[in-house]
């Protein structure tokens, strides 16, 4: 598949469910309301659209959230779409976490050819990681993050930097990822939903979230690339792999190769964009051929870049849906 721009998407997230176990600040609001049961996409319709998405082209997929494991029926999901990797007919299945369930399901991720994962978790200190979760617990998740590299499961750490909250965090975080094998990627924050905050206080460049770690260590450009966004640094004497995902202060859409799946079954073609498709609607009235036709309109329709720092500075309006809906 080609979007009008001669872009190559090969890529799918999944949004599974808006729910979460956690209340991250910079994500959702700390009173959500959450969509009704019926609004969702059945697993049955999940994996019947993403087997049409690998159908078209569509190699690598991630499971979203919301917290995707907080799903009832995610280990049929997972089982099903494991599958599809155990034939070679994609590439690969991964999943963004929160890690507070892993110690449930690492085992069962590994069994279904989940090889990597993400990880969302902003501070290794205890009292911060409470209070920008709303109350979890950061042992939990690292307990997780245990038992995932115990299946063997590559983890890496997704950390949103936050001004004034989590740059004294950076060192200690990469210092454990180094110690611990796992990759560690900086997340600029973007500006969607009301999420209770002003963003502009709460934004901070990756250049300068960087700035601790650069005093301490060199880091160096790498080739290495994923499916997503991230531009690769090395850190040394470190010898940890630092992602950098930059939407407003070094644009990546000049390469974007995704398509998103919310929640409530639309496809998004830019996460700083509304234009979107209804496949639920379309699948449910007119059987599983429909995501075909949808798909083309989809590609037509990706725009060329994101308007996130028109929004950020006011000169745009912000996007109404929460990450957790579109998914991370």
């Amino acid at each position: 598949m080609q979007d009008g721009f001669g872009r190559k998407i090969n890529y799918l997230r999944i949004s599974v469910t808006d729910r979460c176990n956690f209340r991250c600040q910079y994500c959702m609001s700390e009173k959500m309301t959450f969509m009704p049961k019926s609004e969702l996409l059945t697993l049955e319709e999940i994996t019947l659209v993403a087997e049409r998405f690998i159908g078209h082209g569509i190699r690598k997929i991630r499971l979203t959230g919301g917290e995707p494991l907080v799903r009832r029926d995610m280990k049929d999901v997972i089982q099903r779409l494991g599958r599809k990797v155990a034939s070679g007919e994609l590439e690969e299945l991964t999943l963004t976490t929160n890690g507070s369930l892993l110690t449930e399901y690492a085992d069962h991720l590994a069994a279904n050819c989940v090889r990597r994962i993400n990880v969302s978790m902003d501070t290794l200190d205890s009292h911060r990681f409470a209070e920008i979760t709303r109350g979890a617990e950061v042992n939990v998740v690292l307990d997780g993050i245990d038992a995932a590299k115990a299946a063997g499961i590559r983890v890496k750490i997704n950390m949103v930097a936050l001004r004034d909250f989590n740059e004294s965090d950076l060192l200690p975080m990469a210092e454990y990822c180094a110690d611990n094998d796992h990759d560690l990627t900086v997340i600029e924050t973007m500006p969607l939903g009301d999420v209770g905050a002003d963003r502009k206080l709460a934004h901070i460049s990756a250049d300068e979230f960087l700035a601790p770690l650069r005093e301490k260590y060199a880091l160096s450009p790498l080739g290495h690339r994923s499916a997503g966004p991230a531009r690769y640094v090395s850190v040394e004497p470190l010898n940890l792999r630092l992602g950098l995902i930059t939407p407003l202060s070094n644009n990546f859409c000049d390469d974007c190769n995704r398509l998103r799946l919310t929640t409530d079954g639309k496809i998004f073609m830019c996460l700083g964009h509304n234009a979107h498709v209804d496949l639920r609607a379309a699948v449910r009235k007119d059987g599983i051929a429909a995501v075909d036709q949808l798909l083309q309109q989809a590609l037509k329709l990706k725009p060329l870049r994101h308007d996130f720092n028109a929004q950020l500075d006011g000169s745009a309006e912000i996007l109404e849906r929460h990450m957790n809906v579109t998914g991370g």
